[in-house]
């Protein structure tokens, strides 16, 4: 293998490990599977006292609209345990998402079914500029086309019916638009379909219903609910509609980053001879897949996530036939001069996407900012104080556990204790929609909170920080004075003086210092998110002369320290009560007054 295939195969799992490392939460969408996970790491599998043991798993306490599978967290809990043991435990969360086999032979897995040799820098830049991987099941797309293959055919329609019953159960019409489309063709015949389909779907019950029955302590069938809920209910529309052709117009160009992928390379690819057989068979059964599941009212983009691995695959069989002509003729070397700039712009595309997903997630930056205040505050204390015993009780408001909070963050962990104060016990609260949140005595139990609105705590708190988070767009002309121009994250009184005034100054200084500072910056300064995002727009501004369109950031979540203790606080209330009635006495003698003075 040359030494540039090499660079561009490990290029593959270095950009996801780096998407990882930067990215590291997961919002409300993903959030069983990483709590299912870690409560398996965590709390094992119980055979005695089952109901008491699993009552302790995030699900029992949070169980979502509908039940869902826990077969991919056992088997991601089975994968990460060796790993994490040699770890310690740290980076739980990363490791969790990372499965290295598949990423060692995605290229191979691609080239084998295709026949082709796909520029492997062109099929890693375009599948990781999404933040996509090639799920298992999607080998299955591969796999049917392949009808004069002997068995591979009948391995496809098996990963596909198994992914269906126990994953997701819209498989099940990706799965449809690859048999009508072989069967049309004659390439496949009932007699390979049924049999491989009724043995793959007797396997996955086998596996799926007992080990869900087992976790949610009632005969079930997880994907069968979720069906008839969404599907048949109708109730997924109740999160939001799109028109018919949001899939076409947005999501899908969107997954797939490059336009020449969609305007340029899948039209070639079709009537190419040299590939036009293979890209139909990759393009017709996904994009016909997309159209069906455009009458679904409900629609995200991890819904249509399946068609990227094939819908790539076919638009790299024309990048190909074009790179390898390169030398023939000029337009053969423009079109591949076209094709490297479009994945370095893709690439750039995808580096700004990173950086703005990185403030995606202020609930997961929240506590890690909280657990640094905790570390600050125990260090400061005396030496015979951080040796004692210590409750230390945390409440998470829905915000915050929306937007990255899971227990791998919270202490103890795995076999993590809380550092540097091995007697201090973390509480964690998520209470939500309960008549508590009303009263003064349910706040009195918490040291600490992350709270969107922080006049919903009851009592007195001391504001510690403000986690800022991507809200919408922002616009600066040449002469606006930019948000946070030192990289750090405004306090809480910046956020609203940025929140009253509209574009201000957090930081105090103006635009226009120059490279030289933003060399500074990064070099001196230990720059957070935020900043890492305000040194990109600053350099861009720099270069457009002080122009910008990009996200607008806004403060989302307030870290809050409770201060005063009890009596303190119910003294203060009394006095409140004493100066409210103190006001009313007046008012109430100055309308006595102004009748008499009206009587008269």
């Amino acid at each position: 293998m040359k030494g540039i295939d090499i660079l561009l195969t490990l290029t593959l799992p270095t950009l996801i490990l780096l998407h990882l490392l930067l990215a590291p939460y997961t919002k409300v969408e993903e959030s069983f599977n990483i709590q299912a996970t870690h409560d398996i790491l965590n709390y094992g599998l119980p055979f005695s006292n089952i109901s008491s043991t699993l009552n302790t798993y995030d699900h029992t306490t949070f169980p979502g609209v509908v039940p869902r599978t826990f077969f991919g967290a056992l088997s991601l809990a089975t994968v990460s345990k060796p790993i994490l043991l040699l770890t310690r435990g740290r980076y739980a969360q990363v490791i969790k998402w990372v499965d290295w086999s598949f990423w060692r032979g995605c290229g191979e897995v691609v080239s084998t079914f295709t026949g082709y040799a796909i520029p492997c820098g062109f099929l890693c830049i375009e599948d990781v500029a999404e933040y996509v991987c090639f799920w298992s099941y999607d080998l299955g797309v591969c796999g049917i086309p392949s009808g004069e293959r002997g068995s591979r055919p009948r391995v496809g329609i098996f990963l596909f019916v198994f992914a269906g019953v126990v994953f997701r159960s819209e498989i099940a019409l990706l799965l449809f638009t690859q048999l009508v489309y072989l069967l049309v063709l004659s390439r496949i015949s009932l007699k390979m379909v049924v049999p491989a389909g009724i043995q793959s779907a007797i396997l996955a019950l086998v596996v799926s219903v007992p080990i869900d029955s087992y976790f949610w302590q009632a005969p079930l069938w997880p994907e069968l609910t979720g069906f008839y809920y969404n599907a048949i209910q109708g109730k997924s529309s109740e999160w939001g509609t799109s028109p018919v052709i949001h899939y076409f117009t947005s999501l899908l160009p969107r997954l797939l980053l490059n336009p020449l992928i969609l305007l340029l390379l899948h039209p070639l690819a079709l009537i190419l001879p040299a590939t036009k057989h293979t890209s139909r068979d990759l393009i017709i059964p996904s994009l016909l897949f997309v159209a069906i599941y455009s009458l679904q009212p409900h629609k995200e983009s991890r819904f249509i996530i399946y068609v990227v691995p094939p819908l790539t695959a076919a638009a790299s069989l024309s990048a190909s036939y074009i790179w390898t002509r390169r030398s023939k003729s000029w337009l053969y070397t423009f079109g591949s001069l076209t094709l490297v700039g479009s994945v370095a712009l893709s690439f750039v595309a995808s580096s700004a996407m990173l950086t703005i997903s990185s403030l995606n997630y202020p609930g997961g930056d929240a506590l890690a900012q909280l657990h640094t205040h905790i570390l600050k505050d125990l260090s400061r204390s005396p030496r015979t104080q951080r040796t004692q015993a210590r409750n230390i009780s945390i409440h998470m408001d829905v915000l915050s556990c929306m937007t990255g909070i899971t227990r791998f963050q919270q202490y103890p962990s795995l076999p993590l204790r809380f550092p540097q104060a091995q007697n201090v016990t973390l509480n964690y609260d998520k209470t939500e929609n309960s008549p508590e949140l009303g009263e003064a005595a349910f706040w009195m139990k918490f040291d600490y909170a992350l709270m969107e609105e922080p006049g919903l705590a009851i009592g007195k708190w001391e504001l510690l920080d403000t986690v800022i988070c991507r809200d919408w767009r922002e616009f600066y002309k040449a002469n606006n004075v930019s948000v946070g121009d030192e990289g750090d994250a405004p306090s809480g009184e910046d956020v609203r003086r940025i929140e009253e005034g509209g574009v201000g100054q957090a930081g105090g200084n103006k635009e226009g210092k120059g490279f030289l500072d933003l060399k500074t910056k990064l070099m001196f300064e230990e720059m957070n998110n935020f900043g890492t995002y305000n040194l990109l727009r600053d350099a861009g501004r720099l270069v457009t002369g002080g122009w910008w369109i990009g996200p607008k950031m806004e403060g989302k979540i307030r870290i809050l320290k409770r201060i005063g203790d009890e009596r303190d606080w119910r003294e203060e209330q009394e006095e409140e009560k004493e100066k409210e009635k103190v006001r009313l006495r007046e008012s109430e003698k100055q309308g006595e007054e102004r009748v008499a003075t009206g009587t008269d």
